[in-house]
Protein backbone atom coordinates (compact mmCIF):
# COMPACT_ATOMS: atom_id res chain seq x y z
CA UNK A 1 0.00 0.00 0.00
CA UNK A 2 2.95 2.26 0.43
CA UNK A 3 4.84 1.36 -1.95
CA UNK A 4 0.78 2.26 -4.53
CA UNK A 5 0.93 5.71 -2.44
CA UNK A 6 4.56 6.39 -3.21
CA UNK A 7 4.06 5.55 -6.64
CA UNK A 8 0.74 7.08 -7.31
CA UNK A 9 1.30 10.71 -5.65
CA UNK A 10 4.11 11.59 -7.78
CA UNK A 11 2.01 10.20 -10.46
CA UNK A 12 -0.79 12.78 -9.51
CA UNK A 13 1.73 15.62 -9.27
CA UNK A 14 2.89 15.38 -12.67
CA UNK A 15 -0.41 14.58 -14.34
CA UNK A 16 -1.84 18.42 -12.70
CA UNK A 17 1.19 20.08 -12.74
CA UNK A 18 2.69 19.04 -16.20
CA UNK A 19 2.12 20.32 -19.47
CA UNK A 20 0.19 18.84 -22.32
CA UNK A 21 0.38 18.90 -26.39
CA UNK A 22 -1.12 21.73 -27.98
CA UNK A 23 -4.95 20.66 -29.51
CA UNK A 24 -4.57 21.21 -32.98
CA UNK A 25 -5.34 24.58 -34.59
CA UNK A 26 -8.61 23.39 -36.27
CA UNK A 27 -9.90 22.12 -32.63
CA UNK A 28 -8.87 25.91 -31.30
CA UNK A 29 -10.80 27.43 -33.83
CA UNK A 30 -14.21 25.41 -33.33
CA UNK A 31 -13.78 25.67 -29.75
CA UNK A 32 -13.91 29.28 -30.30
CA UNK A 33 -17.03 28.74 -32.93
CA UNK A 34 -18.79 26.71 -30.14
CA UNK A 35 -18.29 30.04 -27.44
CA UNK A 36 -19.81 31.68 -30.10
CA UNK A 37 -22.75 29.51 -30.38
CA UNK A 38 -23.85 30.06 -26.88
CA UNK A 39 -23.04 33.69 -26.50
CA UNK A 40 -24.08 35.09 -29.51
CA UNK A 41 -27.55 33.78 -30.05
CA UNK A 42 -30.18 35.42 -26.98
CA UNK A 43 -32.28 32.18 -26.12
CA UNK A 44 -28.71 30.51 -25.45
CA UNK A 45 -26.97 33.73 -23.59
CA UNK A 46 -29.45 33.64 -20.87
CA UNK A 47 -28.51 30.18 -20.34
CA UNK A 48 -24.90 30.11 -20.41
CA UNK A 49 -24.53 33.67 -19.32
CA UNK A 50 -25.10 31.57 -15.53
CA UNK A 51 -21.15 31.14 -15.80
CA UNK A 52 -20.30 34.65 -16.37
CA UNK A 53 -22.26 35.76 -12.85
CA UNK A 54 -20.32 32.88 -11.38
CA UNK A 55 -17.32 34.73 -12.34
CA UNK A 56 -19.17 37.96 -11.62
CA UNK A 57 -19.48 37.57 -8.58
CA UNK A 58 -16.56 35.20 -7.81
CA UNK A 59 -14.72 37.61 -8.43
CA UNK A 60 -16.55 40.16 -6.07
CA UNK A 61 -16.15 37.93 -3.10
CA UNK A 62 -12.54 36.87 -3.60
CA UNK A 63 -11.43 40.12 -3.95
CA UNK A 64 -13.43 41.49 -0.78
CA UNK A 65 -11.52 38.83 1.15
CA UNK A 66 -8.09 39.85 -0.67
CA UNK A 67 -8.84 43.22 0.70
CA UNK A 68 -9.66 42.54 4.58
CA UNK A 69 -13.24 42.58 4.18
CA UNK A 70 -15.82 39.55 5.56
CA UNK A 71 -17.48 38.05 2.88
CA UNK A 72 -21.12 37.19 4.46
CA UNK A 73 -22.61 35.18 0.84
CA UNK A 74 -23.21 35.19 -2.54
CA UNK A 75 -26.62 34.53 -4.18
CA UNK A 76 -27.30 33.73 -7.84
CA UNK A 77 -30.21 34.10 -9.42
CA UNK A 78 -32.25 32.22 -12.13
CA UNK A 79 -32.39 35.74 -14.15
CA UNK A 80 -28.87 35.47 -13.85
CA UNK A 81 -28.18 38.29 -11.70
CA UNK A 82 -26.25 37.92 -8.54
CA UNK A 83 -25.81 39.51 -5.09
CA UNK A 84 -22.05 39.47 -3.29
CA UNK A 85 -22.07 40.74 0.36
CA UNK A 86 -19.80 41.69 2.51
CA UNK A 87 -18.86 43.64 5.47
CA UNK A 88 -16.38 46.30 5.98
CA UNK A 89 -15.93 49.84 5.36
CA UNK A 90 -18.63 51.51 3.33
CA UNK A 91 -15.86 53.63 1.16
CA UNK A 92 -12.28 53.25 0.66
CA UNK A 93 -9.74 51.28 -1.83
CA UNK A 94 -11.18 48.02 -0.51
CA UNK A 95 -14.42 49.00 -1.41
CA UNK A 96 -13.58 50.21 -4.90
CA UNK A 97 -11.71 47.24 -5.82
CA UNK A 98 -14.36 45.02 -4.58
CA UNK A 99 -16.85 46.76 -6.49
CA UNK A 100 -14.95 46.74 -9.94
CA UNK A 101 -14.02 43.52 -9.95
CA UNK A 102 -17.09 42.19 -10.95
CA UNK A 103 -17.68 42.87 -14.36
CA UNK A 104 -13.47 42.47 -15.09
CA UNK A 105 -12.91 38.86 -13.13
CA UNK A 106 -14.67 37.09 -16.25
CA UNK A 107 -12.50 38.34 -19.12
CA UNK A 108 -9.77 38.10 -16.57
CA UNK A 109 -9.83 34.70 -15.61
CA UNK A 110 -10.32 34.40 -19.42
CA UNK A 111 -6.71 35.91 -20.02
CA UNK A 112 -4.72 33.88 -16.98
CA UNK A 113 -6.61 30.24 -18.86
CA UNK A 114 -5.17 31.25 -22.06
CA UNK A 115 -1.52 32.21 -20.22
CA UNK A 116 -1.86 28.50 -18.95
CA UNK A 117 -3.32 26.91 -21.64
CA UNK A 118 -0.65 28.72 -23.84
CA UNK A 119 1.99 27.12 -21.68
CA UNK A 120 0.25 23.50 -21.63
CA UNK A 121 -1.05 23.49 -18.43
CA UNK A 122 -4.68 22.00 -19.44
CA UNK A 123 -5.20 19.75 -16.53
CA UNK A 124 -3.68 22.19 -13.94
CA UNK A 125 -6.11 24.72 -15.30
CA UNK A 126 -9.29 22.49 -15.00
CA UNK A 127 -8.06 21.65 -11.49
CA UNK A 128 -7.51 25.14 -10.54
CA UNK A 129 -11.33 25.69 -11.82
CA UNK A 130 -12.88 22.86 -10.12
CA UNK A 131 -10.62 24.41 -6.39
CA UNK A 132 -11.91 27.90 -7.17
CA UNK A 133 -15.95 26.65 -7.57
CA UNK A 134 -15.16 24.21 -4.30
CA UNK A 135 -14.50 27.35 -2.47
CA UNK A 136 -17.12 29.38 -3.87
CA UNK A 137 -19.91 26.42 -2.96
CA UNK A 138 -18.88 27.54 0.40
CA UNK A 139 -20.40 30.61 0.52
CA UNK A 140 -23.17 30.23 -2.12
CA UNK A 141 -26.48 31.18 -0.02
CA UNK A 142 -29.48 30.04 -2.13
CA UNK A 143 -30.48 26.33 -3.41
CA UNK A 144 -30.27 27.93 -7.01
CA UNK A 145 -27.00 29.17 -6.69
CA UNK A 146 -25.55 26.10 -4.84
CA UNK A 147 -27.12 24.11 -8.03
CA UNK A 148 -25.80 26.24 -10.21
CA UNK A 149 -22.33 26.05 -8.91
CA UNK A 150 -22.65 22.22 -7.71
CA UNK A 151 -23.19 21.31 -11.68
CA UNK A 152 -20.51 23.71 -13.28
CA UNK A 153 -17.70 22.59 -10.39
CA UNK A 154 -19.10 18.27 -11.13
CA UNK A 155 -18.54 19.45 -14.91
CA UNK A 156 -14.81 20.29 -14.42
CA UNK A 157 -14.46 17.15 -11.58
CA UNK A 158 -15.63 14.66 -14.27
CA UNK A 159 -13.72 16.37 -17.57
CA UNK A 160 -10.58 16.41 -15.69
CA UNK A 161 -10.42 13.01 -13.69
CA UNK A 162 -12.43 10.84 -16.65
CA UNK A 163 -12.01 12.49 -19.63
CA UNK A 164 -8.78 11.69 -22.28
CA UNK A 165 -6.22 14.27 -22.95
CA UNK A 166 -8.13 15.51 -26.33
CA UNK A 167 -11.39 15.94 -24.77
CA UNK A 168 -9.66 17.63 -21.41
CA UNK A 169 -8.18 19.97 -23.80
CA UNK A 170 -11.29 20.75 -25.92
CA UNK A 171 -13.08 21.64 -23.04
CA UNK A 172 -10.87 23.85 -21.33
CA UNK A 173 -10.19 25.92 -24.78
CA UNK A 174 -13.86 26.24 -24.93
CA UNK A 175 -14.23 27.50 -21.43
CA UNK A 176 -11.18 29.89 -22.05
CA UNK A 177 -13.17 31.28 -25.21
CA UNK A 178 -16.08 31.01 -23.29
CA UNK A 179 -15.00 33.77 -20.76
CA UNK A 180 -13.09 35.82 -22.95
CA UNK A 181 -15.87 36.53 -25.27
CA UNK A 182 -18.42 35.98 -22.60
CA UNK A 183 -16.97 38.56 -20.58
CA UNK A 184 -17.64 41.23 -23.53
CA UNK A 185 -21.16 41.18 -23.50
CA UNK A 186 -22.44 42.07 -20.32
CA UNK A 187 -20.93 45.51 -19.97
CA UNK A 188 -22.30 46.56 -23.02
CA UNK A 189 -25.74 45.07 -22.09
CA UNK A 190 -25.61 47.24 -19.03
CA UNK A 191 -24.53 50.32 -20.58
CA UNK A 192 -27.96 49.36 -22.79
CA UNK A 193 -30.11 48.85 -20.27
CA UNK A 194 -29.19 52.00 -17.88
CA UNK A 195 -29.59 54.38 -21.09
CA UNK A 196 -33.03 52.94 -20.80
CA UNK A 197 -33.24 54.15 -17.81
CA UNK A 198 -32.47 51.28 -16.01
CA UNK A 199 -30.06 49.41 -13.57
CA UNK A 200 -30.01 52.82 -11.55
CA UNK A 201 -27.47 50.80 -9.17
CA UNK A 202 -25.25 48.82 -10.88
CA UNK A 203 -22.02 48.46 -10.48
CA UNK A 204 -20.63 51.21 -12.63
CA UNK A 205 -22.96 53.69 -10.29
CA UNK A 206 -21.59 52.64 -6.90
CA UNK A 207 -18.25 52.98 -7.86
CA UNK A 208 -19.29 56.72 -9.21
CA UNK A 209 -20.31 57.07 -5.61
CA UNK A 210 -17.47 55.64 -4.19
CA UNK A 211 -14.81 57.38 -6.27
CA UNK A 212 -17.11 60.67 -7.85
CA UNK A 213 -15.79 59.43 -11.56
CA UNK A 214 -18.72 59.47 -13.41
CA UNK A 215 -20.02 55.93 -14.37
CA UNK A 216 -19.80 56.35 -18.22
CA UNK A 217 -15.40 56.07 -17.29
CA UNK A 218 -15.78 52.67 -15.22
CA UNK A 219 -17.85 51.78 -18.84
CA UNK A 220 -14.39 52.58 -20.21
CA UNK A 221 -12.42 50.36 -18.06
CA UNK A 222 -14.71 47.39 -18.00
CA UNK A 223 -15.05 47.73 -21.67
CA UNK A 224 -11.12 48.43 -21.81
CA UNK A 225 -10.55 45.23 -19.49
CA UNK A 226 -12.72 42.92 -21.39
CA UNK A 227 -11.53 43.75 -25.07
CA UNK A 228 -7.70 43.46 -24.15
CA UNK A 229 -8.39 40.19 -22.40
CA UNK A 230 -9.94 38.92 -25.31
CA UNK A 231 -7.37 40.83 -27.61
CA UNK A 232 -4.59 39.40 -25.54
CA UNK A 233 -5.62 36.11 -24.68
CA UNK A 234 -6.98 35.22 -28.27
CA UNK A 235 -3.39 35.77 -29.19
CA UNK A 236 -2.27 33.59 -26.83
CA UNK A 237 -4.68 30.43 -27.75
CA UNK A 238 -4.35 30.91 -31.72
CA UNK A 239 -0.47 31.10 -31.05
CA UNK A 240 -0.50 34.32 -33.22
Amino acid sequence: MDSLAATSLPDLWDRVFGTQPDPDLWVVIATLVAALAVIVPHGLWRLSRNAITIAHEGGHGLVALLTGRQLNGIRLHSDTSGLTVSRGKPHGLGMILTAAAGYTAPPLLGLGGAALLAAGHITLLLWLATALLVAMLVMIRNAYGALTVLLTGGTFLLVSWLAGPQVQAAFAYAVVWFLLVGGVRPAFELQAKRSRGGAGDSDADQLSRLTHVPAGLWFFLFHAVSLCALIGGGRWLLDV
